[in-house]
């Protein structure tokens, strides 16, 4: 058995009603609960692509590698305003992309770009 969504419920619903009214209700329910679980909008999407390469351009700037503070103080774009743990995360995921490379000293975490 698979798990029951909300979505789920409403197809069951939808086909076990015999009433029009209350069916098309059910409809624009579906409609609406479907469109909030569709994923991210276009414009989050577009934010968040930005935010990533505002930290890249940060990460250029430096020759070798730098701490997520250092990067921070050091940056002449957006990222002097992002919080630590949200750069933190966008630097997460240069890593993930092959874009960036997490190096480790002595508990300190650094980054720099890949070659």
């Amino acid at each position: 058995m698979t798990n029951m969504t909300y979505l789920n419920a409403l197809d069951v619903a939808i086909n076990a009603v015999a009433d029009e009214a209350v069916k098309e209700k059910l409809e624009a329910l579906r409609g609406t609960i479907a469109k909030r679980h569709s994923g991210p909008s276009k414009k989050k999407v577009e934010e968040m692509n930005g935010r990533i390469e505002a930290v890249y351009e940060a990460l250029l700037a430096h020759d070798e590698p730098v701490s997520v503070t250092d990067l921070i103080k050091g940056a002449e774009n957006d990222v002097a305003d992002y919080s630590t743990q949200r750069v933190s995360a966008l630097l997460s995921k240069l890593c993930a992309d092959g874009r960036a490379v997490k190096v480790v000293e002595k508990r300190k975490t650094f980054y720099a770009i890949a070659e």
